[in-house]
């Protein structure tokens, strides 16, 4: 009998979290499915998934959080090659997008050996892919001040204690020029190539990985009155309808600072630029996803809760003994 295929699986060895090791155990207990690849950064998850591309590897499967997805990415960004995915991260931000079962390691692997591939749109920031969203301003600036040491100790607590540490900093101004013309000004942007934000956040209502356009939330306010607006709006149905904040779609669009500003990937720090050029990529990214995405248990519960809210108030009130 001819032996199973083994998928290439590149993964982060330094995950030390109790989903980390839970991971690793499901790996080697399924070692005759997988060849694994462990990497010491970045940098090193990249070129191997460009390698594995170049030689014409059907699937390259990375486990690990929103940063060695993104690794990957990069490594197998103009490529036929599909990407498959163990989710192993604290955020998982794709993988729930996706509607990839993160919390069942067993499914996730079903889902691979199933192999229904999705082509999505795959956009690039100065160059730098990303597949889920980028940010300018606030939102990079508070994963620039977020440890790694911080992020294992207090996981997503990390980000909002540093969230509140910059705060009070002044912003710079920003420009925002679209291909179709349209202009715009605030101090932080977030594009969305999917919906989701930050876990199970719907920030981009309209977004779809599918129609080869970003969707854009421009804030024109800072500080504390950014957080307020931005909470005001997910409590109206999205972060759009608050009055500070300005959302479109763009098939390509440039962000000018009036001095250099910081930009997140993924997640993940890009570096400090004063212009950034948002465009897609020249080929869409093979994704190995479930045919069917079912919502988030967690997003079911709130959406039945606002509708319980919404009821009648004669039908709020407790039954009469």
């Amino acid at each position: 009998m001819e032996p199973l295929h083994r998928y290439p699986l590149i993964f982060n060895p330094k995950a030390k979290s109790q989903k980390g090791e839970r991971t690793l155990r499901f790996l080697m207990e399924h070692a005759n499915r997988f060849a694994l690849y462990a990497t010491n950064h970045g940098d090193e998850a990249r070129e191997l998934a460009a390698r594995f591309a170049a030689e014409g590897e059907p699937v390259v499967v990375a486990a690990g959080g929103d940063g060695t997805l993104n690794a990957v990415v990069k490594g197998l960004a103009g490529s036929g090659t599909a990407l498959g995915v163990i989710p192993a991260g604290t955020m998982n931000v794709f993988a729930r997008e996706l509607g990839i079962p993160f919390d069942n390691l067993p499914r996730c692997f079903d889902v691979i050996e199933r192999g229904h591939v999705r082509e999505i749109d795959l956009f690039e920031a100065n160059r730098a892919p990303f597949i889920q969203m980028a940010g300018v301003g606030f939102d990079a600036m508070v994963i620039e001040e977020t440890t790694w040491e911080s992020k294992k100790m207090l996981g997503p607590l990390a980000y909002l204690l540093a969230a509140v540490k910059v705060l009070g900093e002044k912003p710079r101004k920003m420009e925002i020029i679209c291909s179709d013309g349209r202009r715009e000004e605030g101090v932080a942007v977030l594009a969305g190539n999917g919906s989701l934000y930050g876990g199970q956040f719907r920030l981009f209502r309209a977004a779809d990985n599918q129609d080869s356009k970003l969707d854009v939330l421009v804030f024109k306010e800072a500080g504390y009155k950014l957080v307020l607006d931005s909470i005001k709006g997910l409590a109206l149905g999205g972060v759009d309808l608050a009055a500070s904040t300005s959302y479109f779609q763009a098939a390509a669009f440039t962000v000018k600072a009036e001095g250099e500003v910081p930009v997140e990937v993924d997640g993940d720090l890009l570096g400090r630029f004063t212009e950034v050029r948002f465009a897609a990529a020249s080929r869409k990214l093979r994704v190995i996803a479930p045919e069917v995405v079912t919502g988030s248990r967690f997003v079911d519960a709130v959406k039945a809760l606002l509708q319980w809210t919404r009821r009648p108030p004669e039908l709020m009130e407790s039954p009469r003994a």
